[in-house]
Parts: C-alpha cells; sequence; structure tokens
C-alpha cells in the first residue's frame, strides 16, 4: 500500500488541492464514507471513555473522602453526620505548624524553579548552551522523587558527599559535625528536593512549547527583531517571548504547585517528623491500625485539598497582579534591565545546579558500591559489590510488580490516547477545552485528597483484586502525560498520505495500522518510555491502592530511606532509576537499529 501512496503522490493522480484539504480540519474525507465502520465508532467514543476514567475516579474519590469527613462511614457502624472528623482534626497538636510547612515548601519549590527556568531561558535563548542545559538536564527528568530524596539527602546529610568535600581542609572537621539537614524543620531541605526535581520538568515543558513550528518561529523572530532593536538579551525576552509562552506554561506549573503541596514521597525522605507535612500526617492516619482514624484522615485530606486550592488561587491571583504592575515595562522602551549581572548570575546559578544534582548522583551511587568509609575520607576504602548481590536476592516480586503494573497501565494509555487522537481526524474537530482540562485533573486535584476516597471505593467494590486496583490507579497519572507526550506528533501528521490511503480505498483501520502508526513509531516508543517512567515512580497510589499487599520498588526505596543501611538505600534508588532510564535509551535506539535493518533489506 505505501508504494501505492508514494506513486500516486508522485505521479501527481491525486489533485493538490484535495491533498491540502486534508488537515485536522476537513478530514471528512475520510471518515464520511465508513461511519458504519466499527473501527470508527470505537475511536469516535474513545474520547467519552477517557473522560470517564479520568472524572469518574477523581470525583468518586472526593466525594467517597467527603461522607467519611462528615463522620458517615457504615462499615464502621457510624451512620450520623457530624463534625467531629473536624473537631479531631483541629485538636491535632502541630496542626498549624504542618500546614504552614505544605504551603511554605509548595509555594516556594515551585516558584524557585519557575523563576530558574525563566532565567535560563532568558540567559540562553536561541543559544547553542540552551541545547546543551536541555541535554543534561533531561536524564534528570526521568528520576523518580523519591530517588532523587535519596540522593539529595545524602548530599547534604553531615557525612554527606557535601562535607566530606570540604572536610577537612576548609571546615576543620575531623568527625561528621551535628547537622540539620535533611529533616530540618524549616522544610529547607523538601524545598531544595522539589526544587531541583520540577526544574527540568519546566525547562522541558517549555522547550517543547518552543519546539512548536509556527509558534517558535514567530518567538525567535520577534526576539531578532528586538535584539536588531537594540533589546538586551534577557530584556528582549521577557518582552518579546515571555509574554506568548506563558499561556503555554500555565497548567504545567499549576501541576507542579498542586504536587508539591501535597508530596509525601520529598517530604517523608528529606522532610520533619515533628511535625511532618499535612499530606505525610494524613496518610499515617489512614494507615493506622485504629479504623476510626480514618475519619480524621478523610477531614484533613479536605483539608489538603483546600489548602492546594488556596494556592492555586493565589498563584492565579499573583498573574493578574503581575501583569497589572509589569504591564507598562513591555512598551516602555526600556532595553537594558541590568543584563549583563542578569547574565553571569544565569551563569553561576545553573552551573550550581547542574553541579549540585550531578554530584548527589555521584554520592548515591558510591554509596552503593561502598565498603568501609570514614568520615571525612572522600572516596571509600574499597568497593565492592556486596550490596547489589543482597539486595537482587530480595526484589525480585517488587520488581516483577513494578514492570508489569508499568507495562498494563502504560500499554492501556497508549492505545487509548492514540484512539483519542484518530478521533480527533476522523471528526475533523480537535477535542474540546473541556477535555483538554480534564486530561490534566489528575494532576491538579492533590492525589493525598482522591485517592483515600477511591480506595475506598475500591475496597467495597473488589477488595481483592490489589494488582488490579494498583493498575488502575497508576493509569489515572500515566495517561496525562502520555496524551501530552503523544498529541504534539500525531496532530503533526501530514494528511495527505491518509487522504491518498483512502483514495485508494483503504478503510479507517488499515489507514491507522499501516499508515499512521508506522510514521509515529519513534514518538510512540518515548511515549512507551515516559508512561513507564511515571508509573515506576508511584508511591502513594501503589501504598494506598494496594493496601501494602503490592511491593515494588519505590515503595520499598521509601521504606528502606527511612531506618535501613544507607548502602540498601542507594541500590533501591539507583535500581529505581535504571528502569524508566532503560526505557528512554531503547526507544531512542530501537528505531535507528529498526530503520537501518529496514535499508540494509531495501538494498
Amino acid at each position: 500500500m505505501n508504494k501505492d501512496l508514494n506513486d500516486k503522490a508522485a505521479q501527481g493522480s491525486v489533485n493538490k488541492n484535495d491533498l491540502n484539504k486534508g488537515s485536522v480540519n476537513n478530514c471528512t474525507a475520510i471518515a464520511t464514507p465508513y461511519k458504519k465502520d466499527l473501527f470508527t465508532r470505537i475511536a469516535i467514543s474513545s474520547p467519552k471513555l477517557l473522560l470517564l476514567i479520568l472524572v469518574l475516579p477523581v470525583l468518586g474519590g472526593l466525594i467517597s473522602v467527603l461522607l467519611p469527613a462528615f463522620s458517615w462511614v457504615p462499615a464502621l457502624d457510624q451512620t450520623t453526620i457530624s463534625l467531629q472528623g473536624f473537631k479531631d482534626l483541629w485538636m491535632t497538636p502541630g496542626l498549624t505548624q504542618m500546614v504552614a510547612l505544605s504551603l511554605a515548601t509548595g509555594l516556594i519549590s515551585t516558584l524557585l524553579a519557575f523563576v530558574m527556568t525563566l532565567m535560563i531561558l532568558a540567559a540562553f535563548f536561541n543559544s547553542v548552551w540552551l541545547t546543551r542545559i536541555e541535554h543534561l538536564l533531561s536524564p534528570i527528568l526521568v528520576i523518580p522523587h523519591a530517588a532523587a530524596a535519596i540522593a539529595v539527602g545524602f548530599l547534604i546529610a553531615p557525612s554527606g558527599m557535601f562535607s566530606r568535600l570540604i572536610s577537612p581542609w576548609l571546615s576543620g572537621w575531623e568527625m561528621s559535625p551535628e547537622g540539620i539537614f535533611p529533616h530540618d524543620p524549616y522544610g529547607i531541605s523538601i524545598i531544595l528536593g522539589l526544587t531541583l526535581k520540577e526544574l527540568p520538568f519546566l525547562l522541558l515543558i517549555a522547550l517543547g512549547a518552543l519546539a512548536q513550528p509556527e509558534l517558535g518561529k514567530k518567538l525567535r523572530q520577534q526576539y531578532k527583531v528586538a535584539l536588531n532593536l537594540g533589546y538586551y538579551p534577557i530584556a528582549a525576552f521577557f518582552k518579546s517571548v515571555f509574554p506568548l509562552l506563558y499561556p503555554l506554561l500555565r497548567l504545567p506549573i499549576l501541576a507542579v504547585l498542586a504536587y508539591a503541596s501535597a508530596s509525601v514521597e520529598m517530604p517523608l525522605i528529606l522532610g520533619p517528623n515533628t511535625p511532618p507535612t499535612l499530606a505525610v500526617t494524613i496518610m499515617q492516619w489512614f494507615n493506622d491500625v485504629d479504623l476510626n482514624l480514618r475519619i480524621k484522615a478523610s477531614a484533613g485530606a479536605l483539608l489538603q485539598l483546600a489548602l492546594t486550592g488556596g494556592l492555586i488561587a493565589l498563584w492565579l491571583g499573583g498573574e493578574q497582579i503581575v501583569k497589572i504592575l509589569f504591564c507598562g515595562s513591555l512598551t516602555n522602551g526600556k532595553r537594558n534591565y541590568a543584563d549583563a549581572v542578569w547574565q553571569k548570575v544565569t551563569a553561576t546559578m545553573t552551573t550550581v545546579v547542574i553541579g549540585f544534582m550531578f554530584m548527589s548522583l555521584i554520592g548515591l551511587a558510591m554509596w552503593s558500591v561502598a565498603g568501609f568509609w570514614r568520615f571525612p575520607d572522600a572516596l571509600p576504602e574499597q568497593f565492592v559489590l556486596l550490596h547489589f548481590q543482597s539486595a537482587f536476592m530480595q526484589m525480585s516480586t517488587p520488581l516483577f510488580n513494578t514492570i508489569a503494573i508499568g507495562l498494563v497501565s502504560t500499554l492501556f494509555a497508549i492505545v487509548l490516547t492514540l484512539l483519542c487522537l484518530e478521533a480527533e481526524q476522523l471528526s475533523a474537530k480537535r477535542l474540546s477545552n473541556f477535555t483538554s482540562l480534564i486530561i490534566y485533573l489528575p494532576l491538579l486535584v492533590p492525589s493525598i485528597a482522591f485517592l483515600f476516597g477511591l480506595v475506598w471505593l475500591q475496597q467495597l467494590i473488589n477488595n481483592q483484586a490489589a494488582f488490579f486496583n494498583v493498575a488502575f490507579t497508576h493509569l489515572l497519572f500515566v495517561l496525562p502525560y502520555v496524551f501530552l507526550s503523544l498529541a504534539s506528533s500525531y496532530r503533526r501528521l501530514d494528511p495527505r498520505f491518509a487522504n491518498v490511503a483512502a483514495s485508494l480505498g483503504a478503510t479507517p483501520i488499515k489507514v491507522f495500522f499501516q499508515v499512521k502508526l508506522p510514521q509515529l513509531f519513534t514518538p510512540i516508543l518515548i511515549a512507551v518510555a515516559l508512561g513507564l517512567a511515571i508509573s515506576f515512580g508511584q508511591y502513594l497510589p501503589t501504598l494506598l491502592a494496594g493496601g501494602g499487599r503490592i511491593a515494588t520498588i519505590t515503595t520499598e526505596a521509601v521504606t528502606l530511606a527511612n531506618g535501613a543501611s544507607r548502602r540498601t538505600s542507594a541500590v533501591y534508588a539507583i535500581i529505581q532509576m535504571a528502569l524508566p532510564l532503560i526505557g528512554f535509551i531503547l526507544a531512542s535506539l530501537l528505531p535507528k537499529y529498526i530503520f537501518r535493518s529496514g535499508k540494509n533489506n531495501t538494498h
């Protein structure tokens, strides 16, 4: 078929105007003759299934956590609506500190990651250094939060790599010093970990937006015009690029803010224990053997939902304030805002951040193979593989569960996403703004808030299907990322190939499998790798939905980070990082190998 397509297109037997009509906006030429085709009906109905999968569990979870919060729990013989759960919550010692810690760490880390992203973009926009920074930070994106937290903790601990590198020649420390990091009461360790983890995400989201052909070309032209008019690089970026770029970053930023304010893994590993953040406390109540504490946990989940909603409202309100305060600066004609100073500050900051990240990873790797390692030696006295050997003997079940759950949730997400994107072309219209917003719903609603209610529902429906419950819960978080990863590639497909195939009599299912999917081979592999990486890093969904019966590499790593030996924790963190990294390596190598093999067979 592909040969017929190419021949017909080359010979001009298809009218050029007809080919140009084959955009996403007018794919009815393909869809109309096959309205009763089974594949077409399945594809057209897939967006509804997408909405059901994303909306029902989240709303059902919120409703199911709302009723226990007001003490209506028939399973505990409590069927009277009351505010006892909230009263118990208000009486909790240290609640004010928990709330303040959650708000401060969430807002400050998001703000720092956002500002640092903007400074890197402004200082290196349209420069080869931006590509180099992207290549350096991209691997950090696939590191799960738990592994990143363990690496950061090893670096800033009193006997960590940083203390060793400056001792005793600079610090004078011959013995491990007393320190507040990690687990400091102010949440500085949490802020540091979240900032370093979310910075690569926001930067790559911004670079992905700039990679869009039309938008990227427009912004770069505007930037060059500003430079030609005498604006300095950073001023040119903020006046000509940032106003059009920010709307594309708003939802990802809000998702980061929602996650940071209700994160569990980072505060559990890096945060204080007396008291911890609100999300960690809620999780502890929910997992307590005293089931009556679930009422207070549900009330706390609603409080966490309100806190996250308040932070999102504060951010959106801050947007308007910034717009009012700085709108005039866009047209005031000022061309230099101490650009030379900010260039140096940004270059220094970027070097420090990248150095900090890689020093954390180096320290993690060294602890995993360290034998005897006394302070303040910078290197262990010997390197051993004993820790890996003992860990491999115990991780067969967690490793199998991790891979199996990741594959199930990711493959379902890939299939549903492809059908939804095909439905756009068959129905000749994009998904509605409402549907596009709903895709972000599991990322915008704090997982700590709706997962408790979802677990209540899963226990009522089928308490024995722990594997299915965990896989379905992972799907809620994998699906948005897979969709966002594939959408731009699918929508940029040249529609003329599909139109020519349809004119040759190919059915929609043949066009889908034989024309479109081969062109999307590489983006699909990348989406699979991304989906697996998201699934591999899920801690709270696995812990709650599995009821503690499904052990994964992530749950084991978090457990070991809070009490086991530092070397064993390092091994599990490295395995946790290696799994998604292997996925992305395969996603980059397989297309090259397959296409090279195809060329060799052709010759």
